[in-house]
């Protein structure tokens, strides 16, 4: 794995020279895990002229989900507490000689910016823009494993809590039930915050569990993911709670299960992202639904759980083969409830069998 975030420092390297930068500065916790292996808090990454180094505002506490660092990476603890990494690590470039740094300044406060700027005031700053989240955007192999893994305990999770009895219980219990099934079956956590959400409350995306208890006759969607060695991916299906389907829920699924299709199957190489968003949506305008629509389909999963590329009606660019996204589609009725179909995909070509479905969670509308 070392080589692996190795080859990975040496990419960014060269864009940085490639614009006259000799050293850069990584602070986004995300983009520091993606070069190094690792993310403890608060922790910045100076890419310099000589060795690599992880500056930490406390020694690595080892906790798995921090991860581990990378061997050819030198971890430096800063003597006290309450230092800057960030800081630190701009003053140790400067006494390397370092005349222009590349910085992210996309993350960075205006406060670090001028603090930067104060401790190596002949050092020019510039900006590496989100150079690190281009590289970050097509998978390769070991993250896309990772996130098999995930959603095979996003899966595992979500299928215990349906063998259980629901009637009478809370969303937010629910929720709680479900994190520590995914911490059991091998989850650093969950990859988001768990939505339970039950009757008037059902198709709302990310909706915040609360005190109201599960009834007979409700809908129930559920949305969920696990955080495995830092990569997250997503799930959400919706069920019906103890009797058979009224009519209206059946003819509301089946609309959000169509949508969802259809932008399951749009998923290509070479396909524009607004494209994915516009087959959805469209399916849920024409039925009448396009007032309470959100702002995306779906978007990307890998280090963070809402990474590019946006599935959205603005979106510019297409999509490349092995790209993690989910398709999300989801319909909220006010005072009665709704549906929310969501899966974790990797864009594939067409030779390699098209889009690889990493949720496999029955999409069956069932009655439990």
């Amino acid at each position: 794995m070392s080589e692996l975030y190795a080859v990975r420092r040496t990419r960014l390297r060269d864009r940085c020279a490639a614009t006259g930068s000799c050293a850069a500065l990584i602070s986004r916790p995300a983009n520091v895990r993606y070069l190094t292996g690792c993310t403890p808090p608060g922790a910045a990454l100076l890419l310099g002229p000589g060795d690599d180094v992880l500056l930490c505002g406390r020694p690595l506490s080892g906790d798995p989900s921090e991860g581990r660092p990378s061997d050819d990476v030198r971890i430096s603890v800063l003597p006290s507490r309450g230092g800057d990494p960030v800081v630190a690590a701009a003053d140790l470039a400067a006494k390397q000689g370092v005349r222009t740094l590349a910085v992210e300044e996309h993350h960075l406060t205006v406060s670090r910016h001028r603090a930067l700027a104060q401790v190596a005031p002949q050092m020019r700053l510039t900006d590496l823009a989100c150079a690190v989240e281009a590289q970050r955007l097509v998978k390769d192999d070991d993250e896309i494993a990772c996130l098999r893994i995930a959603a095979e305990i996003s899966d595992q999770a979500l299928g215990e809590l349906l063998e259980s009895i629901l009637v009478g219980r809370t969303e937010r219990h629910l929720a709680l039930e479900l994190e520590r099934r995914l911490v059991d079956h091998g989850a650093d956590g969950p990859a988001f915050a768990t939505s339970v959400a039950t009757g008037p409350n059902s198709g709302r995306a990310r909706h915040l569990p609360t005190d109201r208890r599960v009834e007979e006759g409700d809908f129930l969607t559920v949305g969920l993911g696990a955080n495995y060695r830092g990569y997250r991916c997503e799930i959400g299906r919706t069920f019906v709670i103890g009797t058979t389907p009224a009519d209206w829920q059946i003819e509301l699924y089946d609309l959000v299960f169509a949508a969802q299709k259809a932008g399951r199957e749009a998923l290509a190489p070479g396909v524009e992202c607004r494209e994915v968003d516009r087959v959805t949506r469209h399916l849920l305008e024409t039925a009448g639904h396009g007032e309470g629509l959100g702002p995306w389909t779906g978007h990307g999963v890998g280090l963070e759980i809402d990474e590019d590329p946006q599935l959205a009606p603005a979106a510019m660019g297409k999509l490349d083969a092995c790209v993690p996204v989910t398709v999300e589609p989801g319909v909220h009725i006010p005072g009665r409830g709704g549906v929310r179909i969501d899966d974790t995909l990797v864009v594939r070509p067409e030779a390699d069998g098209g889009p690889e479905l990493l949720t496999i969670t029955t999409k069956e509308l069932l009655a439990l």
